[in-house]
């Protein structure tokens, strides 16, 4: 259509008048069947995209489902890194972003060229990189992980290796812990799990006094020593389901309560308080993609994501072998 690599460029999605009495659920499923697409949302999304989805997971269960599927055309709600996966490891099917500006706020505190000096710095080691970067960053790991198998990823290799572990600090400090190794760790942070109130935390324990406090491991440390249970999104969502206890206090992003409260209607699921007014914590990028983006990206197949070849050749050697590596354990 005319304009539109003008309006991607400026808005970084499709900004396209929409009939108001349209049914978008409908309109989505006609769409997935002649295309033959399917629909990848994480958990982070809205409760919308996430009805409508093919399948939701965390970054570990997108990653292995863009690997497998058979479809011509993969939407990905989420942000703009998960969407590269997606290409990197299926480079000849047509990956989808609803909106490009959907970032990610830890893959932008590291820069290839700064992260390039770094492991310069620190000849000798091997790079485990968390899925949560860019494809540039990718490239020059070894190993890709996800919060779900950092664990593994790391305790699968020799315990003298010398391990660069990046870029999210705190995911990096509590993998070193559990696993007893020595990490030097890129200084980098998410901006949704940075900002939870330990304070506030600790007064929402007292108030509900039978809750659980849960927490994913890109918590800070504080938040981690309060927390009865760490993990993973899907782990944080299976122990919900499994445990006999009926109250939560959930310290991750707010998207996974919606498939918590569908799990376990009959449970209480209370969202962390972060450190400013708002009473829960939302990745103002995950929240970009609407069910309006999410169909107009599919009725005009925009945008796309691309990527060159060698980039696209050279990153995914390392997700291949986490990929390996997560089947080796089960995972």
């Amino acid at each position: 259509m005319p304009g539109t690599e003008a309006i991607l460029a400026e808005k970084g999605f499709l900004d396209y008048a929409i009939d108001p009495g349209m049914d978008l659920f409908a309109e989505i499923e006609r769409l997935k069947k002649e295309k033959n697409a399917i629909i990848l949302a994480h958990y982070y999304q809205d409760a919308d995209i996430q009805d409508i989805a093919d399948y939701i997971g965390d970054s570990l269960g997108l990653s292995q489902e863009a690997a497998k599927t058979g479809a011509d055309v993969i939407v990905f709600a989420g942000v703009h890194f998960m969407a590269e996966t997606a290409k990197i490891l299926s480079p000849q099917k047509k990956v989808l972003l609803p909106d490009l500006k959907a970032g990610c706020s830890l893959a932008d505190t590291c820069p290839p060229d700064q992260f390039k000096v770094f492991k310069e710095q620190h000849p000798g080691h091997t790079v485990i990189m968390y899925v949560n970067s860019t494809a540039e960053i990718k490239a020059m790991s070894d190993i890709v992980c996800t919060s779900t198998n950092a664990v593994a990823i790391v305790e699968s290799l020799p315990k003298d290796e010398k391990i660069i572990f990046g870029p999210d600090k705190n995911l990096g400090r509590y993998v070193a812990k559990k696993t007893g190794r020595d990490l030097v760790l890129w200084d980098g942070a998410c901006m949704v799990h940075e900002i939870f109130s330990r304070e506030k935390i600790v007064k929402l324990k007292n108030r509900y006094p039978q809750a659980k406090l849960i927490a994913h491991p890109e918590c800070e440390e504080p938040i981690l020593k309060e927390a009865d249970y760490i993990g993973s999104t899907t782990g944080l969502l299976k122990y919900t389901i499994s445990s006999p206890d009926n109250e939560f206090i959930v310290a991750t992003e707010s998207g996974i309560l919606h498939q918590m409260q569908k799990a376990s209607p009959h449970k209480t699921f209370i969202p962390a308080p972060p450190d400013n007014n708002c009473a829960c914590n939302d990745c103002p990028h995950m929240k970009r993609n609407t069910l309006e983006k999410l169909y107009l990206c599919m009725e005009y197949e925009q945008p796309k994501i691309l990527l060159p070849e060698a980039l696209m050749d050279q990153a995914r050697k390392p997700i291949e072998r986490m990929l390996e590596i997560s089947a080796q354990k089960g995972l």
